[in-house]
């Protein structure tokens, strides 16, 4: 269409030319005294169009002459730019092969380029962070070589090319790369300090969290391990299974650092609420507390959640498993044990009401008949006691119920059942 429109004009202009050309009988006179010279107006014009395009086509002669330096520059900036993305590209793939020596003199090629450049005066528009990923390229490298003088000068480069460019997120990305590879060098101070660093919005992110979480499981930092973990989860960088693991090991291990009644109350009060409702952390308080011999009511109120009726259940087909039936029964049978005034009634009611509900609980009976022995209840913790018996797994748990039959024979006198009960808790 375009094509036919301009052979419509070239035609018209034809046209119009031979109209005005052919009819015109037009003259131009030029004096110059004593000559006169006549000219058809015809041969003026085109020569008035010649000169036009003569004088034209030699002025953009001469702009092309000297324009040659300024367009030998721009290819040979062309060709250097072409050069350096070459090898960035090069270098990165070098250093996803494992080939890092090869991806280092990639990168300072790179760098060499860009120098050689800022010497002769010629500058990309982002020659700053080429610098800065050419340096970070080279220190990676030298990194996963173990080359750390090299790494710490090509660190120290790209952090003042990030530094001059003001890159925002250049620069945070530096920090967190030193964080990495002191974490990698377990030097978890230095990590920590480069991360203390960052801006408050980039701490927050996952990849700075990962990084403070395992500078903090390094230096056996309990409570930072914790409270990155608790943030991790809630970013769902790990599974729930996972996160839910992994907090509750590290609230075990901030339990069993704790070494005195002042700091296990204080890592519990440390602990959420979801922390303090899983069975291992509330057990593992509780035993601790008690074998500081801490306040008994304290441990029988921190096990509450996993007495039945309580939001866990110890029976058939609870979150409880057997091992933890085992363990809350005896904490519980030592908190009463340590008690020198009466057992709590409160307690005496929910202990009965659960041996009531499930009689054929092993579990709830021996701890029933502990609490009969507690009050001198002789005849009906030896009728409980007996019916446990049989049905304990516990080793540990069916020892101490032969030694208290023992006791119990020993108080009404007789001594052969003393003995058998001694004997049984023997082999047991």
């Amino acid at each position: 269409m375009r094509f036919a429109l301009w052979l419509m004009a070239l035609f018209a202009t034809a046209v119009a030319s031979a109209l005005f050309a052919g009819s015109n009988q037009g003259t131009v006179t030029l004096y110059w005294p004593p000559y006169r010279v006549d000219l058809s107006l015809n041969l003026v014009l085109l020569t008035l169009a010649l000169v036009f395009v003569t004088l034209h086509l030699a002025l953009r002669a001469l702009s092309g002459l000297f324009s040659i330096p300024q367009q030998a520059r721009r290819w040979r900036l062309s060709y250097k730019e072409r050069a350096i993305y070459a090898g960035l590209l090069d270098s990165i793939s070098q250093m996803l092969a494992g080939r890092f020596v090869r991806s280092r003199k990639s990168a300072e090629l790179v760098a060499a380029v860009e120098d050689t450049m800022v010497a002769s005066g010629d500058t990309l528009p982002d020659a700053g962070r080429l610098r800065t990923l050419a340096h970070l390229l080279a220190a990676e490298s030298s990194h996963a070589l173990q080359d750390r003088g090299n790494r710490e000068i090509h660190f120290q480069r790209a952090l003042g090319e990030a530094a001059q460019q003001d890159g925002g997120d250049l620069h945070d990305g530096l920090q967190l790369r030193a964080a990495r590879w002191a974490l990698d060098d377990r030097d978890p101070g230095a990590s920590a300090n480069w991360l203390q660093q960052l801006p408050l919005g980039t701490a927050r992110r996952t990849i700075a969290l990962r990084i403070r979480f395992k500078a903090a499981r390094q230096a056996r930092n309990t409570r930072v391990g914790l409270e990155s973990a608790r943030t991790l989860a809630k970013h769902r960088a790990f599974s729930e299974l996972a996160g839910a693991g992994i907090v509750r090991g590290l609230a075990l291990e901030s339990l069993r650092t704790a070494y005195d009644l002042n700091q296990l109350e204080q890592a519990w009060a440390a602990l959420e609420a979801t922390e303090r409702a899983m069975p291992d952390v509330a057990l593992e308080a509780a035993e601790r507390w008690l074998a500081h011999r801490g306040e008994p009511a304290t441990a029988r109120t921190w096990v509450l959640p996993l007495w039945p009726g309580q939001g866990q259940v110890t029976g058939g087909g609870s979150a409880l498993s057997e091992e933890q039936r085992v363990r809350l029964v005896g904490v519980l049978e030592t908190s009463f044990a340590q008690a020198d005034a009466a057992p709590d009634a409160v307690w005496l009611a929910r202990i009965e009401a659960a041996q009531l509900a499930q009689p054929g609980d092993p579990l709830l009976q021996y701890l029933a008949g502990v609490m009969c022995v507690r009050l001198a209840l002789w005849g009906k913790a030896h009728a409980m006691l007996r019916q446990a018996i049989p049905m304990l797994k516990d080793t540990g748990m069916k020892r101490k119920a032969w030694l208290a039959m023992a006791a119990l024979a020993e108080q009404r006198q007789d001594n052969q059942a003393a003995a058998e009960a001694y004997k049984a808790a023997a082999r047991a």
